[in-house]
């Protein structure tokens, strides 16, 4: 599965106006449909009809990234998971929780990497000892806080 839940079969074919509109919405995700036709040579409808395939196939999300500290919550941690048994399982159950923002398998010494968001430490220690520890097949885990984000990124374009 990909980072939108969707099954991985093969990447999609997309064309150089394609790949222009994403890139023009990673710049400014709220640019009109209009303004992006005059950059890419479309009409506004032709715009609005790709936007709608591109997020329909899951290629793409359109969505506000907000400043969780801005939000209320001060906390902010990746959690190294080790499993036994079915690591999807795990990541599924994982990927069902609230305060879980990124779920991803790993190889290496942690088979999982979970980004959360709470509001304080209090919060954080409930979701590991009642939330994630109680989850089946969690034999361990290990706790990054985050002091400070320096780079926060989507705009990596469509290479």
């Amino acid at each position: 599965m990909n980072s939108l839940g969707k099954s991985i079969a093969k990447p999609v074919q997309l064309d150089a106006v394609s790949k222009a509109i994403i890139e023009q919405l990673q710049t400014d995700g709220r640019r009109s449909y209009a303004e992006i036709g005059k950059a890419v040579g479309l009409s506004e409808a032709a715009v609005r009809q790709r936007v709608q395939k591109l997020t329909e196939s899951g290629v793409m999300q359109v969505v506000a990234v907000t400043d969780p500290m801005q939000l209320g919550f001060y906390r902010q941690a990746m959690i190294g998971v080790r499993v036994s048994g079915d690591t999807t399982l795990v990541a599924e159950a994982l990927g069902a929780l609230d305060a879980v923002d990124y779920v991803v398998l790993t190889a290496g010494s942690f088979d999982i990497l979970a980004e959360v968001v709470c509001e304080n430490d209090d919060d954080l220690i409930d979701l590991l000892n009642k939330q994630i520890r109680a989850i089946e097949g969690v034999q361990s885990t290990e706790t990054f806080v985050y002091l400070k984000l320096f780079k926060q990124l989507y705009n990596w374009g469509t290479r």
